[in-house]
């Protein structure tokens, strides 16, 4: 029935239920089962054992089982997210567990077909994957059926491929997510192979009355060339689309944009406007006119640089107004209208134009109509780009011929004018016929058999500039030529019977060059030949006479794609691909192949490589080719490499799998890369060599095929020499990387891809070829080692078992190369732990290599104790190289599971286990091994040692903290004590904990296990308990100060430092206290506490000497990088210490300082220049003084009760001195801020134990008062208020609280007779100011004060005050009078309170002189001062009087009777004055008193914090009958009258105001 039996669960939490029991029954009467049965759901398990543990796995397949984990381990993260009011990711994680919960029902059901069951793992996986990612959770690596890795049964280099991909999948699925989530597209678009534009023309308005075409295209007005194919739309004369249905839906997207498209400088929409119908618009219908002729009718631009750029938003709603530009004259050709429209001349264009919508769309073409369904649907026409996009898709074929008609020039022979040139372009088979249908306008358009091109009136220079598209058919091309016919086009139909509209000429251009390759893309001239009187084309070559006409027409221009015909390859390419018909130009057309365009390549990249390979095996008999054959395979490969071209990749793989059926290949590709290495390593130059290992992956890849496609046709022969081939390639690279210049240099030069086929050859060889692990070992460290060499490492190291190390040992000739190999390899294992060469996400990669790494190194670990332990044999840098690597491995994060989540702990244990635990023991029980020699290890091995077993894990703790005991003993038999391990562990411990590590569990264990250890040895009992005690007492501060300094208020954090620097000055250890006193300065002015600031530095500066002697200790921040010496640093310490003293308005303290550097440069280095500067800056501290406000600080006492609390602040109680005019309320809530949940004490009575024992927080706050004595210099002189209110309040180390309480019968008309006063006074530690604003208070001291002492105590205080505003005027006439007068007007009537005549009422009775004899010295000198105020007040009035008798600051003050005599003359000025105030001097007081007038009202006292200390003043006294005896003796007559006068007509009295308690 106790917590212990308590079962903590959480819904869906899974139970293993041992036993069952029947029937109904009260659990806590029988208690055989806990759990109701009816909430109790059973599900279908599997345990495993492992060792002694078991291992319960649900029976659900995996998939769902990975959904169950991943939402519970996105739950968390969720709220965390909320909490966080991350709302949009909070947002969008919740959907997206919805959506795996919904999908996960599904996958439970049962009920999906297999293809819906397929795509649905899919969406799932790709879901989990990309919500772990972007909650930076760990990736996951999957196979084809979307199955987790078993890093078990995949290959280590499988898996680094697996995670690349994965890595690669999930970036751009995320930047696919940002720009489909962005509201604008910015700059998203940069990171997409591929973009689009999408055009929707919403409306053409223009009069033409014809028929017209409009074709739109991109335009690059710096290359003056048009960049795109045309959009194709054809307008009916009535306004409308002639296809009503495209009306509203004229829709294109201009695809195959790259990213140089969209950098060009200027980009433009372009539209050529082409009417339809008659010659001139002109023209009357009055006769019969030619129509159907294509003019010029405008065109239209609009500068769509901003759109591309995404500078500005494309959105498909906005419209874009693209005015008109009307051809002005015959001579205006279409082309060169739109080169000088760019320029940006406005026009008046009269509302006459297109309404576009524009928008940017990203990705390919697929993505886009999936992405944007709305806007690219099946009726979108598609505008590809003129010539090869930026990036080559796989299965992208293109076929597409590219024709210009760019120009021509005509002679108008007998004709008086110029002709009107039309030309009609067909495609003609070889008998002449022409073929149909494959002649395209541009897109959105139906394919014609003819094109007919502009009529420009009358111009002898044609110049057309019309691009169509042709499209035949791949078998076809060889076959076909294009047809090119001349017509004059009249403008009237009679004249079209006439023989000036036939045919004048004709010109014709094959499709296949003589070579077999087709017509090459750029410029031609072609010849026209005349016709003479055929109505139709005659036959090709059947004409007579000739013209020229000269353009750049055709223009080809090839799409990119694999499935072309070799007739379309360039002749270089087409000679090796035919290289059988020509066998004698094979070596030419190997070599000519590097210079083939890259693209040409990859469209017939099978093609290529078949033909390279068939090469190689009809030579197998020689090796002419091999080389050149393998020079080309590596040219191919880095193709592929290009980002062109990286699509291509599958095609490659696809071809090595599926197509690849060389069997001798390896044979060759191996010899001819060993023999470059070989050369290499020879140090004869290579060229080809960083080339080849750039490809180095796929020519392993091929030789690997090669081999298993030999071994399958010939069951396994020729392994022996297969294998010693691959030996002899790797000590070629063994050699190669040994040398000093080229090894280093080759692998920084050597990019992704170089080091796979070393995986691949151990993997086809089936064991570790003799010396080759050095390839991967040796010499690594001294460059930037990439992850895929690291993945070939630890492939190889995966495939290593105990023999094959045990050989690679015994094969190094020497002990001196073993130590070598050891030491490098030690070396490069710790710094690839230390740079985390994988990603942090890649979880299931990292633990495989620390897997491999712990196996070799615990391998090593044997060789190192074998060979290297003996006398004779020890190396003490090889044994302190395997100390280092071997905590370096134990403390990596990636293998801390305290800081991973439940889930994640539990997977890699049960896949991996707790490596930190296999190698601690094996670190100790190499410590151990070394018996005597374990003495050299200390120090230097105290803090890796330390740094293992701080790790939080209780068994590690358990078996490595004895280690420290070792130590101890170690050192004390030899040098009878422990002291260089001692100071190291404490060095050490303070930045290990410092940074995070180390807990009060290890504080409890490192006490219990070295003083279990100290006792079993009796030498060591006592410094070993003294050791342990110190080592705790730094473990408990340093656990304190980590706790806080990350807090935002550094209030506690300075406690802690302070606790420290303490704790170091006591153990006399001077750096690790400078250290913190630098903590503390930079902490104290980060919260511009400068006094307390120049106090700390003050510490370090006394530590220092004034001599030439070198600094000690190292001086953090600016003053130790160029101070050397301790007089040096002294000095720039003593004025930075001025300056912050300065800052901190402590005037006082910053002279003593001026004084002491004045006396060094005055009578030690006579330097008089700083003599100088330094007496003027005293000069102006003691002007600051006088002149400056400085306001007392307020000082609070704070105690914080309960368990709850630090255990530095734990139940005790510090004064605080607060800042300039800080109020108690705003002090509070900072001291409440860092603990919310505490409680605010309303008593300010030491609170009892049910509070100090309480585990809660409780914190009271009251103001207190300094209860220092004056200054023995200060007393008995007339000194500015300035002067002494400063040693008033600092200096301080006693500090009062007074509470009031009643005691004996209550008198309502009298308070003052039983007000008695608690007074307790607080001693801090250490006066303040000082190096904090607070300090700690170490004793505390209660008196009671009885009603009389605390009327005594009254008068002094307001006699003082009265003083003090005397001295002020005396000091400075010019003040104003009436702060004084104010004063003087609240004792003469007070408002409150009554005044000292409830203190006649109370004290002055024969009953109460009776009942207290004892009181009659006090009563006597409340009295004197009650007397002396009259006198003290006249005083002021009399301006040229000096010092006034009787003041607190004059030898004869009544707080301090002269011996001798009851009270004081108040009359006496020294020992002789006048006995009486002469009638002048009334005469100007009762004419200043007068002066008021006015109604009596009252005012604040300040300075009063005891309850009924009003201002106890003359006036109640004289407001007495005359039967007041005591008074009388002491005042004639005439002053008498003069008071009266003063009371009468005096100013606005000064009360009491509220009591505070």
């Amino acid at each position: 029935r106790t917590k212990e039996h308590h079962l903590p669960l959480q819904i869906g939490e899974m139970v293993h239920i041992l036993q069952a029991s029947e029937g109904k029954g009260d659990p806590w009467v029988h208690p055989s089962g806990i759990f109701p049965a009816s909430l109790i759901r059973l599900k279908g398990t599997a345990v495993e054992q492992r060792g002694l543990e078991e291992n319960v796995v649900p029976s659900d397949m995996p998939m769902v089982q990975e959904i169950t984990t991943t939402l519970r381990e996105w739950a968390t993260i969720w709220k965390q997210l909320y909490v966080a009011g991350q709302t949009e990711r909070y947002g969008q994680v919740k959907r997206m567990m919805q959506e795996l919960m919904e999908q996960r029902s599904q996958l439970l059901s049962g009920t999906l077909p297999k293809d819906q069951l397929l795509r649905l793992r899919k969406e799932v996986t790709g879901k989990m994957d990309y919500g772990n990612k972007i909650l930076t959770l760990d990736l996951v690596v999957r196979d084809e059926d979307e199955n987790i890795l078993d890093p078990d049964r995949t290959s280590v280099i499988s898996l680094f491929q697996a995670h690349r991909r994965a890595a690669q999948t999930l970036s751009q699925r995320i930047q696919e997510e940002t720009v489909r989530l962005a509201p604008g597209h910015g700059t998203h678009g940069a990171a997409s192979p591929s973009h689009n534009l999408y055009l929707c023309v919403r409306n053409f308005v223009c009069h033409i009355g014809e028929e017209a075409q409009l074709f739109m295209a991109l335009y690059d007005p710096g290359e003056q060339r048009i960049i795109s194919e045309n959009y194709v739309i054809r307008w009916a004369s009535t306004g409308v689309p002639q296809d009503i249905e495209l009306l509203n839906n004229l829709k294109v997207v201009f695809t195959d944009l790259g990213s140089t498209d969209l950098k060009r400088e200027r980009l433009f929409l372009v539209c050529q406007i082409i009417r339809v119908g008659r010659m001139d618009l002109r023209d009357s219908h009055s006769r019969k006119l030619s129509t159907g002729l294509r003019r010029p009718f405008g065109i239209s631009v609009m500068d769509i640089t901003d759109i591309t750029k995404g500078t500005c938003d494309s959105d498909e709603d906005k419209q874009h107004f693209i005015p008109v530009h009307l051809v002005a004259a015959d001579g205006d050709f279409l082309h060169n209208m739109i080169r000088k429209a760019v320029e940006g001349k406005d026009i008046n264009h009269k509302g006459q134009g297109l309404w576009v919508s524009l928008k940017v769309l990203w990705g390919d073409l697929s993505q886009v109509k999936k992405d944007h369904p709305h806007l690219v649907d099946r009726s979108t026409a598609v505008a590809r780009k003129l010539g090869y996009p930026e990036v080559i898709m796989p299965g992208d074929v293109r076929n597409d011929i590219y024709l210009t008609l760019v120009q021509g020039e005509f002679d108008k022979g007998s004709k008086k004018t110029q002709k009107n040139v039309e030309v009609t372009v067909c495609v003609c088979d070889e008998a002449g016929n022409v073929v149909q249908n494959v002649i395209h306008a541009g897109a959105g358009d139906s394919p014609s058999s003819h094109y007919r091109s502009v009529v420009y009136y009358q111009q002898r220079h044609q110049r057309w500039m019309e691009t169509l598209k042709i499209a035949v058919p791949i078998e076809d091309v060889h076959r076909t030529h294009l047809r090119f016919t001349f017509r004059h086009r009249s403008s009237s139909d009679c004249e079209s019977k006439d023989r000036s509209e036939r045919i004048f000429s004709m010109a014709f251009v094959r499709l296949m060059r003589p070579d077999g390759t087709t017509l090459r893309d750029g410029e031609h001239d072609l010849v026209l030949y005349k016709v003479w009187g055929a109505p139709e084309p005659p036959e090709l070559g059947g004409a007579v006479g000739q013209q020229h006409f000269w353009g750049q027409g055709p223009c080809l221009s090839h799409g990119a794609g694999g499935m072309l015909s070799r007739s379309s390859c360039p002749v270089n390419l087409l000679g090796l691909l035919k290289w059988r018909s020509k066998p004698s130009l094979l070596c030419g057309n190997l070599q000519k192949l590097m210079n083939v365009d890259g693209g040409e390549v990859i469209k017939f990249l099978q093609d290529t490589l078949d033909a390279l390979f068939s090469i190689m095996m009809e030579h197998s008999d020689t090796d002419v080719y091999d080389t050149l054959v393998f020079d080309a395979l590596v040219f191919i490969v880095r193709l592929v490499a290009d980002r062109k071209f990286q699509h291509f990749n599958t095609v490659l793989e696809a071809y090595i799998r599926q197509h690849f059926s060389a069997t001798l290949a390896y044979k060759k590709l191996l010899s001819v890369l060993t023999q470059y290495v070989e050369q290499a390593g020879r140090g004869e130059p290579c060229e080809s060599l960083p080339r080849t290992f750039k490809a180095l992956e796929y020519i392993f890849k091929f030789i690997v095929r090669s081999r298993h496609l030999f071994a399958q046709l010939y069951e396994g022969k020729e392994v022996a020499e297969f294998q010693r081939s691959l030996q002899r390639f790797f000590l070629a690279l063994n050699q190669l990387m040994e040398s000093p210049l080229e090894g280093p240099t080759l692998l920084s030069q050597v990019g992704h891809g170089g080091p796979w086929g070393l995986s691949w050859a151990v993997g086809c060889q089936g064991g570790c070829p003799g010396q080759a692990l050095a390839v991967p070992m040796l010499g690594w460290h001294c460059v930037a080692v990439p992850s895929h060499y690291v993945a070939c490492m630890a492939t190889i190291l995966s495939q290593m078992d105990k023999d094959h190390y045990s050989t690679y040992i015994q094969a190094f000739s020497s002990r001196p190369e073993l130590m070598d190999f050891l030491m490098e390899t030690f070396i490069l294992f710790k710094d690839l732990i230390g740079k985390t060469v994988y990603p942090g996400d890649w979880v299931v990669m990292n633990m495989v290599q620390n897997r491999e790494f712990l196996r070799a190194i615990n391998h090593f670990a044997t060789t190192l104790t074998e060979m290297f332990l003996s006398n004779s044999d020890f190396e003490l840098q090889l044994w302190n190289n395997y100390f280092h690597l071997a905590v370096a491995f134990l403390t990596q994060d990636s293998l801390q599971l305290e800081n991973f989540s439940p889930a994640k702990r539990n997977s890699i244990l049960a896949k991996y286990g707790d490596m930190r635990a296999t190698i601690g023991a094996s670190i100790r029980d190499m410590w151990y091994s070394l018996g005597q020699r374990k003495i050299e290890f200390i120090p230097g091995m105290v803090g890796p040692i330390l740094e293992m077993t701080l790790v939080p894990e209780l068994e590690l703790r358990k078996s490595t903290i004895p280690i420290f005991f070792d130590m101890m003993l170690c050192e004390h038999r030899l040098t009878g004590s422990f002291s260089r391990f001692e100071d190291e562990i404490l060095r050490r411990l303070d930045s290990e904990v410092e940074g995070g590590r180390g807990d009060e569990q290890y504080m409890q264990l490192f006490k219990s296990i070295l003083l279990s250890c100290c006792q079993s040895h009796p030498e060591l009992a006592k410094p070993g308990e003294d050791f342990v005690r110190l080592v705790s007492e730094l473990l408990e501060r340093l656990l304190d100060y980590r706790a806080v300094m990350n807090d935002e208020n550094k209030t506690y954090s300075m406690s802690c430092t302070v606790n420290l620097l303490n704790f170091y000055k006591e153990i006399d250890r001077q750096a690790m206290y400078i250290r913190y006193l630098y903590k503390l300065k930079d902490l104290h002015i980060s919260y511009e506490n400068y006094t307390e600031g120049a106090y700390t530095l003050l510490l370090h500066a006394r530590l220092l000497t004034w001599s030439e002697e070198s600094n000690a200790a190292p001086v953090p921040g600016p003053h130790g990088l160029h101070l050397h010496t301790q007089r040096q640093l002294k000095e720039a310490l003593y004025n930075q210490i001025i300056e912050y003293f300065d800052q901190g308005k402590m005037w006082e303290e910053a002279i003593h300082i001026c004084k002491e550097l004045a006396e060094q440069y005055e009578s030690h280095v006579f330097d008089y220049e700083m003599l100088s500067d330094i007496l003027q800056r005293e000069a102006k501290f003691y002007e600051k003084i006088l002149k400056v406000l400085r306001p007392s600080p307020d000082y609070f006492a704070v105690g914080y009760y309960g368990q709850g609390f630090p255990t530095f602040l734990r139940n005790k109680i510090f004064i605080y001195r607060g800042k300039e005019y800080e109020r108690r309320e705003d002090f509070e809530m900072q001291l409440l801020s860092p603990f919310p949940n505490a409680e605010k004490l309303k008593s300010t009575s030491p609170p009892g134990q049910d509070i100090t024992d309480s585990p809660g927080q409780y914190i009271q706050c009251f103001t207190v008062q300094p209860a220092e004595e004056a200054k023995v210099r200060l007393k008995g002189r007339s000194i500015p208020e300035q002067i002494t209110n400063f040693y008033k309040a600092n200096h301080v180390q006693r500090f009062s609280y007074s509470r009031p309480f009643k005691r004996g019968p209550s008198d309502p008309d009298n308070e003052f007779a039983n007000m008695w006063i608690e007074r307790t006074t607080f001693r801090t530690a250490y006066p303040l100011p000082g190096i904090l604003r607070w300090f700690v208070v170490t004793s505390t001291d209660t008196i009671i004060i009885s009603p009389l002492e605390n009327a005594i105590e009254t008068m002094m205080k307001t006699n003082e005050k009265i003083m003090s505003e005397i001295n002020r005027h005396q000091n400075d006439p010019s003040l104003p009078i009436n702060p004084l007068s104010m004063l003087l007007n609240g004792i003469v009537d007070p408002a409150v309170m009554g005044g000292f005549t409830n203190y006649e009422k109370a004290f002055f009775q024969e009953l109460y002189m009776q009942e207290h004899p004892e009181d009659a010295g006090k009563i006597e000198k409340l009295k004197d001062l009650i007397a002396w105020q009259v006198p003290g007040a006249a005083s002021l009035w009399q301006g040229q009087l000096g010092p006034v008798p009787g003041s607190p600051t004059s030898p004869h003050c009544p707080t301090d009777p002269p011996a001798g005599r009851g009270h004081p003359d108040p009359w006496a000025e020294g020992d002789r004055g006048p006995s009486t105030l002469p009638r002048a001097h009334g005469a100007v007081l009762r004419a200043a008193a007068g002066q008021g007038g006015g109604s009596v009202r009252g005012a604040r006292d300040g300075e009063c914090h005891d309850p009924g200390h009003g201002q106890a003043g003359l006036g109640s006294a004289l407001d007495k009958p005359a039967g007041s005896s005591w008074l009388r003796p002491q005042l004639g007559q005439e002053q008498g009258e003069e008071y009266w006068a003063l009371h009468l007509r005096g100013p606005p009295a000064e009360s009491l105001g509220e009591v505070e308690t």
